[in-house]
């Protein structure tokens, strides 16, 4: 009787995939039901009285036309299997013909439709399915004009993802329902025609489930890393949605041809919550999950409190600032191969002292030689003096007049300069921003201020071993692989939501006697440590020594020494002492997660600055 009155509703049904699901476990609930009422291996039973189940119970919407008939002929076909394989248990031939229950799948736009035309929310016990995966900038026309409307009065929405739309339009659902008791007569519930006698109750009503409407949603998992999270999951939390479930990141891929793999996440949540949460681990994201009990569930998906980390300009902790290379934008003027630039100095051999080894994060990491024509500081007589330097600083100053971009137009004026300089002084860390998943550790390093970094990788001045050892830290990625954004599935460290919102360890004062081998030399030794291992290796890139495959065993006992002595730092912590050891990443972050919200709540509060 109970479950006659849920009812399923997929605001993006296809072909109606997951409602076929649903219904086919819920009969297969409600056999198991009427095997543990009426004994197993009963024959002959007329459950014709006793099944109560059907496709009425089922809603959906879809775009396509086409799709949205395949859906609803999918939902009979279950049926009529169900009720084949319910005649061979209780023996007694059982079908519903003529059919005159039907699915209600409607054809429109789930995201200009009026929900609760379709499904009124106080009626609808689950929402479910999978939207559709389309990125913010990968969005068409259509989709860009839908999403805005659902979007209206979100903040910064352009950076979202379409997927999200199914999150802000589901949540606003969930708002408007009204749990209780609904009369009979004004009830569109299925079964409605019967439910006074099924529930033995007052013939004026049927009682509703008690629990209000929950929804899951599989999703990519950009929803719940980067600069998505702070839009969207602001807005859903101020609203009052809780988590109930998640299942972290896995590598999805369906049986189509030409199909990627996608990674994704599932999340589970509504307007009420719930005693029991389960975070679903998985430590190899093709394989199977594991459950894990949880506090609560934030937005990061880690049992944590619901932190939502904002853009900030600088790090909470006291730290080196980092910043963005160079930008040229010189139509590739300015930037040569080891060979391009050999053949160049064949005709200009004056320009030799004013080439600089250039650095992006493809050559910091492969190894790869490229080399950087730098003429800011070049004199104009000596400039004027090497012809063909000069027709690279016309063609550049050509280039930006033909921008589009006034701040580009204006540039053309200075064309020797680049749009944006870092050119540091003495030494500093390097930290490419793009980096394969693949790899346990982002690989940074030190460089010498006679190299000049392009725009995709960030450099940090005045960096030190300390700093250096803390990123190189398992701590510090299992932060990153938590918080950063994703190129693809590869990680995207970013200065504003990962570098400035990590909280480092804070060491207590020193007595006047302390030893010299204190936990901050430890990570200065174990970072050089790594640095050492590193260079056993000459002839080998980065990208070699951090493949998980081929990183050799050296390296890996110098991380290995790297991650004990971060831990024992943190586990001395003078804000919020962690642990010892932790046996996941999702331990970690929620140790940092807490640090965090110690060390953000004795920051001062940020004075509103005006617009520029």
């Amino acid at each position: 009787k109970r479950l006659r009155l849920l009812t399923f509703f997929d605001p993006a049904c296809g072909c109606g995939n997951f409602l076929v699901i649903t219904y086919r476990e819920l009969r297969k609930l409600e056999a198991e039901i009427l095997r543990t009422s009426y004994g197993d291996g009963q024959q002959m039973l007329d459950v014709h009285q006793f099944t109560t189940v059907d496709v009425d119970q089922f809603y959906g919407i879809e775009i396509e036309e086409f799709p949205a008939q395949i859906a609803q002929v999918a939902m009979w076909l279950t049926d009529h299997q169900m009720n084949r394989a319910l005649s061979d248990e209780f023996g007694k031939y059982f079908d519903r013909l003529p059919l005159k229950s039907t699915p209600h799948i409607k054809h429109g736009n789930a995201l200009q439709v009026d929900w609760q035309d379709v499904l009124p929310a106080e009626r609808c016990s689950y929402v479910l399915g999978n939207p559709p995966f389309v990125g913010a900038k990968y969005m068409d026309d259509a989709q860009r004009a839908s999403s805005a409307a659902v979007f209206a009065g979100i903040d910064n929405a352009g950076l979202l993802d379409f997927v999200a739309a199914w999150y802000v339009k589901a949540a606003r659902y969930v708002k408007a329902e009204k749990w209780g008791q609904i009369p009979i007569q004004d009830n569109a519930l299925p079964g409605a025609r019967t439910a006074s006698t099924k529930l033995g109750s007052d013939p004026t009503f049927a009682l509703l489930p008690e629990t209000p409407t929950r929804i899951a949603f599989v999703s990519t998992n950009s929803i719940t890393q980067g600069e998505q999270v702070g839009v969207l999951w602001s807005w859903l939390l101020a609203q009052g949605l809780h988590i109930h479930f998640a299942h972290r990141t896995f590598r999805w891929s369906n049986e189509a041809s030409g199909k990627a793999a996608v990674h994704c996440v599932i999340i589970g949540f509504g307007a009420e919550d719930v005693a029991v949460k389960t975070i679903y681990e998985y430590e190899d994201i093709a394989g199977k999950p594991h459950a894990v009990a949880a506090k609560n569930i934030n937005p990061y998906l880690v049992d944590a409190g619901n932190v939502v980390l904002p853009r900030r300009r600088s790090p909470i902790c006291d730290v080196p600032e980092i910043g963005i290379g160079n930008k040229p934008i010189d139509d590739g003027n300015y930037l040569f191969t080891t060979a391009e630039r050999d053949e160049f100095l064949k005709l200009e051999p004056a320009a030799a002292k004013w080439f600089r080894r250039w650095l992006g994060a493809e050559e910091f990491l492969n190894g790869f030689e490229r080399w950087c024509l730098w003429l800011g500081d070049c004199p104009p007589s000596e400039l004027r003096a090497m012809p063909h330097a000069m027709k690279r600083v016309q063609a550049v100053k050509i280039s930006r007049q033909k921008s589009k971009s006034p701040p580009t137009q204006k540039l053309a004026d200075m064309p020797t300069r680049f749009h944006v300089e870092n050119m540091p002084a003495t030494p500093y860390l390097l930290l490419p921003e793009v980096s394969s998943e693949r790899r346990k550790f982002i690989p940074f390093g030190f460089e010498q201020p006679s190299t000049l970094c392009s725009n995709l990788v960030k450099l940090a001045p005045n960096a030190t071993l300390f700093h250096f050892g803390i990123l190189s830290s398992t701590m510090h990625m299992a932060w990153v692989r938590t918080t950063c954004g994703r190129l693809k599935s590869d990680y995207r460290y970013s200065k504003d939501i990962v570098y400035n919102n990590y909280p480092w360890p804070t060491f207590k004062e020193k007595p006047a006697k302390a030893p010299a081998y204190t936990a901050q030399a430890a990570i200065e030794s174990a970072a050089q440590t790594v640095l050492d291992a590193r260079a056993l290796f000459p002839g080998s890139s980065l990208a070699d020594l951090y493949d998980p495959l081929t990183m050799p065993p050296a390296l890996v006992k110098a991380h290995q020494k790297l991650d004990a002595a971060v831990d024992a730092a943190y586990a001395q912590d003078a804000v919020h002492p962690g642990k010892k050891a932790y046996a996941t990443d999702a331990e970690r972050v929620a140790y940092l997660f807490e640090l965090y919200q110690r060390l953000t709540s004795l920051l001062p509060t940020d004075k509103v600055k005006k617009k520029r």
